[in-house]
């Protein structure tokens, strides 16, 4: 199974220094020491500028483990390579990458990708982050709109149920008053029943007193007619019977 590695361009500056002395003679030392003293003078007047090494550097993939041979590509730093042989004694491993095999030195590849590509992955994710807050923000505030909608209909929910209460206190106040005056309706219809009732029993009293006074006035015009009719055949008889005593006193 293939392992990856990842391109150290941390190496560089060792690997550069090293060769850099080995190529620099006495006369060159003593040249570049002079002119350290010289830029170390006047770094006090000049002022300083911070520069950063390049992190953008690529390396030779070659044909063979050594430093001769041809170069079949350059591999940026971070790439990442399959191993197929790793030599310790030439210091030097066997590598695929984009289809193409080559030689690389071991000590330019990690074991885990470099800083630059965490923060590629950190700067990725922090996109992602941003965008979903960018996201969230705009439902947020979605969501605010809703709740300031929410909450005037909330109120004028409340203003409605208000009056609508009042309405109805109002309807049972209303109630109340139509069924008081209703019972009071139908005591004075109960008043008003029990008043006819006495008034045609009045009249029933009175027509009976008037049936009796009638029959008392016939009863008595019944007996005057009767003591007529008596004193018509008894005076008739006193009358002839005081004739008669005169006739006899003669």
């Amino acid at each position: 199974m293939h392992k990856k590695l990842y391109l150290n361009f941390s190496s560089v500056d060792k690997f550069a220094k090293i060769n850099l002395l080995l190529q620099r003679n006495e006369s060159g030392v003593k040249k570049h020491f002079s002119f350290l003293i010289v830029l170390l003078i006047f770094s006090g007047i000049v002022s300083a500028k911070t520069i950063y090494v390049t992190d953008h550097i690529k390396f030779t993939l070659r044909s063979s483990p050594n430093n001769r041979s041809k170069i079949v590509k350059m591999v940026p730093s971070g790439t990442p390579l399959t191993i197929l042989e790793d030599n310790a004694a030439s210091g030097y491993s066997k590598v695929r990458t984009g289809g193409v095999e080559g030689y690389i030195l071991t000590r330019h590849t990690l074991k885990k990708p470099i800083s630059r590509w965490y923060l590629d992955k950190a700067n990725k994710k922090l996109e992602t982050l941003q965008t979903e807050n960018t996201r969230l923000n705009e439902e947020l505030k979605a969501l605010k709109g809703n709740n300031s909608s929410a909450l005037q209909s909330n109120q004028s929910l409340t203003q409605e149920r208000d009056s609508l209460s009042r309405e109805l206190n109002e309807l049972k106040q209303t109630a109340a008053e139509a069924i008081q005056l209703k019972h009071q309706n139908n005591q004075l219809l109960e008043k008003r029943v029990e008043t006819e009732r006495e008034l045609e029993q009045l009249k029933l009293d009175n027509q009976a007193l008037r049936d009796s006074a009638n029959q008392d006035w016939f009863l008595y015009g019944g007996i005057l007619s009767l003591f007529g009719v008596l004193m018509g055949f008894i005076l008739p008889k006193l009358s002839w019977r005081r004739k008669t005593s005169n006739w006899d006193t003669f």
